[in-house]
């Protein structure tokens, strides 16, 4: 079981990272769209990796985190997501993000995953709702993510795409203001493009 790899990396696609080790041996690692988009060729990249074999391929995940690894093991548990659905979770936004909308039972959120439709989405809901757990500070967490969530769909339903929205909304500082504030900020950025 290969759990830990470091190495140059030689090539970055969207979603993966080919990362030559000391030892000669070039790895493809698949990494959520948004870490791949930190790395740039030459850079020394460390991660954890999770190994998938099949028949058909051995398939490495990686995580710059042991959160995120524990918790793509987490989504994993749920019939239905494999390591390409719960890799295409993380790349929702953060892991508490991810939490909370799990943890406030958002289905159109998470039906956001290519490859999640609303069933699988709510399973996921209803088999990791009570493992997600809230921190001592969730229900401002809570309100943080449900005002992130309305701002992106007050602006896809303006005509604007839910990627581009994402991207805007997540680069926010959304603590301590509300759905209001945060849609002008976000209009006033999305204008500026």
């Amino acid at each position: 079981m290969i759990s830990f790899i470091t190495g140059k990396i030689q090539f970055i696609s969207k979603n993966s990272l080919t990362v030559l080790t000391p030892g000669g041996v070039g790895y493809e690692i698949f990494v959520s769209a948004v870490k791949a988009g930190n790395y740039r060729i030459g850079d020394t990249a460390s991660l954890l990796t999770y190994m998938k074999v099949s028949d058909s391929a051995i398939d490495l995940y990686g995580f710059e985190e042991a959160e995120e690894k524990v918790f793509f093991g987490l989504l994993m548990t749920v019939s239905g997501i494999g390591p390409k659905s719960a890799m295409n979770i993380l790349n929702l936004g953060s892991i508490d993000n991810i939490k909370s909308a799990i943890a406030r039972k958002d289905v159109k959120y998470l039906t956001d995953v290519q490859g999640i439709g609303k069933k699988t989405a709510e399973r996921l809901v209803v088999e990791l709702q009570s493992k997600v757990g809230v921190s001592a500070s969730g229900k401002m967490e809570n309100a943080e993510s449900q005002v992130m969530a309305d701002v992106i769909d007050g602006l896809v339903s303006m005509g604007y795409s839910r990627d581009e929205v994402k991207n805007v909304v997540m680069d926010l500082e959304i603590k301590n203001k509300n759905t209001q504030q945060v849609l002008k900020e976000a209009l006033r950025k999305l204008g500026k493009k």
